[in-house]
């Protein structure tokens, strides 16, 4: 071996890593959360036909950012697991946690036996009977995997992104103030959000029969949208019309303080 070819295991993980997060840190991030009847998927996505969110089986959701050939990838390979083990067994035998331990399985794999990592993370959602029961697990291009409570944010500026999010979120929000969170999340400061037809937004909804998976696209995502804009305007309104109301009251109010007299006319006790 030349001289200087040497690399240790250490070194060679850690540059596999950063190799991984700058291709996973290019692209735009993605919220997956929990509402008040579901989880919410939500990512700017221009593509009508290269989805960022999809379905994997009955009640489980996948999101993912990165390199599309290769989370698409692990997306089929989720599916063959879930329907070969539903068909095999029972449907119910197929879980969010048995899932997201495959994908961990290969891509642990991947990223110590293969000279490229995947640039990839992603997010598997199981929706329970209640939410309590929900299951939201996030999986790193190393295999790592996270079991986060109400919410993930995965790609992109995902830290800044959910910092935003702790801001807006709380358990049980309705599914557009849900949406507008998300949305809110996900837009830089000063900035403005993207179209309707540049978002991709899905659920899954616990009321559902069977397929609890739902894709909310045209007049139903803008009808959403605006039930946001409406219950945020309501919320201000009464601050807006309180504030109004105490300046009238500040510009009506008399000058209560006593007049000042000319000093001609100060009474010195004097007599004279």
């Amino acid at each position: 071996m030349p001289f200087g070819g040497y690399a240790s295991p250490e070194q060679i993980m850690r540059d596999r890593a950063e190799y991984a997060r700058k291709g996973i840190a290019r692209g735009r991030s993605v919220v997956v959360m929990q509402y008040a009847d579901g989880i919410l998927f939500v990512a700017p996505n221009p593509s009508k036909a290269l989805h960022k969110i999809s379905e994997i089986y009955d009640r489980i959701g996948f999101a993912a950012v990165g390199r599309y050939n290769e989370f698409e990838s692990l997306r089929l390979a989720g599916i063959r697991y879930a329907d070969i083990n539903g068909y095999t067994f029972n449907r119910n035998d197929v879980t969010g946690r048995g899932l997201a331990n495959l994908y961990a399985q290969h891509l642990g794999m991947i990223f110590t036996e293969s000279i490229k990592s995947f640039e990839v993370e992603i997010v598997v959602a199981e929706v329970g009977e209640a939410a309590e029961d929900d299951q939201i697990y996030r999986i790193t291009f190393d295999g790592s995997v996270f079991d986060e409570q109400g919410m993930a944010v995965i790609g992109g500026q995902a830290e800044a992104v959910g910092g935003r999010l702790k801001e807006r979120y709380s358990e049980g929000l309705p599914l557009p103030q849900a949406l507008d969170a998300a949305l809110a999340a996900l837009t830089e400061p000063g900035g403005e959000r993207p179209p309707v037809t540049q978002i991709e937004v899905a659920v899954l909804d616990r009321g559902r029969e069977h397929r609890k998976f739902l894709r909310l696209t045209g007049s139903r995502l803008e009808k959403l949208l605006e039930a946001a804009q409406e219950s945020q305007g309501g919320a201000r309104q009464p601050a807006a019309e309180e504030a109004q109301a105490e300046r009238e009251q500040a510009e009506q109010a008399p000058d209560t303080a006593p007049p000042i007299a000319p000093e001609g006319d100060i009474d010195t006790g004097s007599g004279e």
